[in-house]
């Protein structure tokens, strides 16, 4: 299977604009995160998809692969297809991989690479076991249900499943429950399909996008990792970053 590694990067962030620029030890935030993707063993390919000219030279400057997308993409995913679209060669999976993790680990790319390798998967994504109760009640902190073998039922804000025989503190003694991490690998026809969706009802009421594909019957396999990424949302979780390297 022929794998692309797509590498959204947007200048126009509204809580930190011009984010994939920063620096980080000397290097902007989308070259760590391009050089993460290199270290890989199952990508062929890989691409910046941007629609900024700074970003676009920033990444050819340091040897990497751009393409200049549309500045009215609704979100991520569409960006990632547009620069499929764009890129010579066949691919049979693409896997969007988020610009704002300068150290993610290139073992949970792989893992993604496997997963959306299955014949019956349509998509794939990262799960994480949760494990401080504070993040099971955090609306930020998205939650998976999942079956026994991986396949994703659910997504929500919310704490689920609802744990009624027990206190709320002592949910997670209970019932395992996982954090969804925001990276995801999709057959490549899969990925020109979802596309083509309209807004769905749980999409808009919980506003999580991958609700639009279950809803749609779209067969999405999650992979569970212990690893946890460092995401840069802000220039406060860049000075955070600083603390911990």
């Amino acid at each position: 299977m022929k794998i692309l590694a797509v590498i959204p990067a947007r200048y126009g962030s509204t809580r930190f604009p011009g984010k994939p620029l920063a620096d980080i030890m000397g290097k902007p935030m989308i070259q760590r995160v391009y050089e993460q993707v290199l270290k890989t063993q199952k990508i062929n390919h890989i691409v910046v998809a941007t629609d900024d000219e700074r970003i676009f030279q920033a990444v050819t400057a340091f040897g990497g692969n751009a393409i200049m997308t549309s500045e009215n993409h609704p979100s991520g995913t569409d960006r990632c297809f547009e620069a499929f679209q764009k890129t010579a060669g066949k691919f049979d999976a693409v896997i969007n991989i988020q610009g704002d993790e300068p150290f993610i680990d290139p073992q949970q790319i792989d893992q993604l690479a496997e997963l959306i390798s299955i014949k019956k998967v349509d998509i794939a994504t990262l799960i994480s076991p949760i494990k401080e109760i504070s993040l099971l009640w955090d609306s930020n902190v998205v939650k998976a249900v999942i079956t026994k073998t991986g396949k994703a039922l659910y997504f929500s804000r919310q704490a689920i499943p609802f744990n009624r025989n027990t206190s709320k503190e002592f949910w997670l003694d209970e019932h395992p429950y996982f954090r969804h991490l925001g990276i995801y690998a999709y057959k490549s026809e899969a990925l020109e399909a979802v596309t083509k969706l309209s807004l769905s009802g749980l999409e808009q009421t919980e506003s999580l996008e991958q609700l639009r594909w279950l809803e749609n019957d779209f067969y999405i396999q999650t992979g569970i990792t212990e690893k946890e990424g460092v995401s840069i949302d802000t220039t406060d979780d860049l000075k955070k970053l600083f603390k911990k390297i």
